[in-house]
This record gives structure tokens, sequence and C-alpha cells, in this order.
């Protein structure tokens, strides 16, 4: 059992994949998914599946307030979206370090915009 004293960025050095909770656009309720990330320094880097079309991306447009969770331990943060080319194409080569090349090919079909969330 972890530690009490365990921070959310401990967990994040740790885990391959988190709880991401963003607002619902239309209906206002809370969303929570399971999403891979890739950490660096204080930037918590995401990519959305779909990308521009994925729905919580979309919600993350109508209020940037995002929930990180690590299996228990969560924090609140601000969402900033990534469009710029060249930003959005680093964060997708580190995902491919991360998780593999086949597996991010497999399961992410668009590579237009990314999320960064500052942890401090």
């Amino acid at each position: 059992m972890p530690s009490s004293k365990e921070t959310l960025k401990d967990r994040l050095a740790r885990f391959r994949q988190i709880k991401i909770s963003v607002i619902g656009s239309k209906l206002g309720r809370t969303i929570s998914i399971p999403v891979w990330f890739v950490l660096e320094g204080q930037k918590l880097y995401l990519l959305p599946v779909q990308g521009a079309e994925t729905q919580w991306y979309k919600n993350v447009l109508q209020n940037p307030n995002i929930r990180i969770d690590a299996r228990g331990v969560g924090t609140e943060f601000r969402a900033v979206r990534l469009t710029d080319t060249k930003v959005v194409k680093s964060v997708v080569e580190k995902f491919r370090e991360k998780y593999g090349v086949s597996d991010v090919k497999k399961y992410y079909s668009k590579f237009d915009v990314a999320v960064v969330v500052e942890l401090d």
C-alpha cells in the first residue's frame, strides 16, 4: 500500500495510465476518462486519441479545468491546448518513446492537437 505522503507526481512517475475528469460541455456533468500521459519535469502532456475530434478535448476547449487522478491521488489543474504543428509533433514523439510506436499507431488516429498541464 502506498504511503499517504505519496504525491501525485510520485505516482505519475510510476504509472502508465491516469484518469482525467473534465466538465461536459452539454450537461455540465463531470466526465472521467482513463488516458495515457507523458510527464516531463513539471509538464504533463496529454494526447487526445482522435485529435481535435476527441470529446474530452472539446470539453476542455469550453472549460479548461481538468482533474488529474493517479489511483486516488488527484488535483485540479488548468489545461492548455497545443495546436502548433511542431509542438504537437514533439508530444507525439514523447508518447511513442513511452508507449511504443506500434501502440500509439494502434490507439491514436489523429495527431493535430495536444494538451499540457503545468503541475506547479
